[in-house]
């Protein structure tokens, strides 16, 4: 599996020390991890793993061991079921001391998944626990468990919403987490959807989570890379949207005009910081080119 993760099209590869590990493979599991991060070839790609929860035996050997064994491969740690902004006080000061041990070991990223009902109601002092923050994610399936929500699905991640709930039913949630991540300059990533043969489903809730500012999204097989890098990459129709609207704001401002029309509607400031960041988004993964006037 971490071969496959290594030659796909994913951005972000996580290495899992966690919940697809059973108790008496984690020692095995720890070592397997090292030695991949120390002697694969992972290319371009963000790394990452995710260690076992801070209230059992194994998450701070994980962190002791694969930040002193592979930290110079690591960009950061996924921390899973963080409840408390504590949590995160705790690794970032692990991870302050294992850099100081290690000379000229470079700073590594944080990435907290927040899994339950008392870690959405410390949302925001969770995201602003600490500067190594780098994103938050959405646990699906414990989230369900902490609140008594139902089993709806074989995997629990996401699939047959529309049986059980006429709307979206985790709306408020995600959006609280995005309104804590965004509020503190952090990417907000979705969670997986369990069910890897289903790729209308998966398209149309990557979709969901998009549309109410998500990031990206976890995935669980290779083959879901693609929809979804395709759902959070912006497309041809929306790039040039935003060149429209950017070069219009341009025209205008020249003539010292604060707001325009594009195609009979109106644009001002809030749009063209809309379009502003497609535009980036579009430059950063080669879908635009400066010399088109952005």
């Amino acid at each position: 599996m971490h071969a496959k993760a290594a030659s796909s099209a994913a951005d972000v590869v996580m290495l899992d020390l966690e919940d697809s590990v059973p108790v008496d493979a984690k020692k095995d599991a720890r070592r397997q991890v090292i030695g991949s991060l120390q002697k694969m070839a992972w290319g371009k790609k963000v790394l990452m793993f995710r260690c076992n929860a801070l209230d059992t035996p194994f998450g701070y050997r994980d962190l002791l061991e694969v930040l002193e064994g592979a930290g110079d491969r690591i960009d950061a740690v996924v921390i899973p079921k963080v409840d408390h902004p504590g949590d995160i006080h705790f690794v970032h000061r692990l991870m302050a001391g294992i850099e100081m041990r290690i000379e000229g070991r470079r700073p590594v990223g944080i990435e907290a998944s927040v899994e339950t009902a008392r870690g959405l109601a410390r949302i925001q002092e969770i995201a602003a626990a600490s500067d190594r923050l780098v994103s938050l994610v959405f646990g699906i399936a414990d989230y369900q468990a902490s609140i008594g929500a139902r089993l709806m699905s074989v995997s629990g991640h996401g699939e047959a919403e529309d049986a059980v709930y006429p709307g979206h039913r985790w709306n408020f949630v995600m959006s609280r987490l995005v309104m804590a991540a965004k509020s503190r300059g952090l990417l907000a990533i979705d969670a997986p959807y369990g069910n890897f043969q289903d790729p209308k489903g998966l398209e149309k809730w990557a979709s969901v989570a998009a549309a109410l500012g998500f990031d990206g999204k976890w995935a669980i097989h290779p083959e879901q890379v693609e929809a979804i890098n395709a759902v959070f990459s912006p497309s041809t129709e929306e790039v040039e949207r935003a060149r429209t609207i950017l070069d219009a704001f341009d025209a205008a401002a020249a003539q010292g005009r604060g707001a325009v029309a594009v195609d009979g509607r109106m644009v001002d400031g809030a749009t063209v910081r809309l379009a502003r960041r497609t535009w980036e988004i579009a430059l950063r993964l080669g879908l635009a080119s400066e010399q088109k006037g952005r």
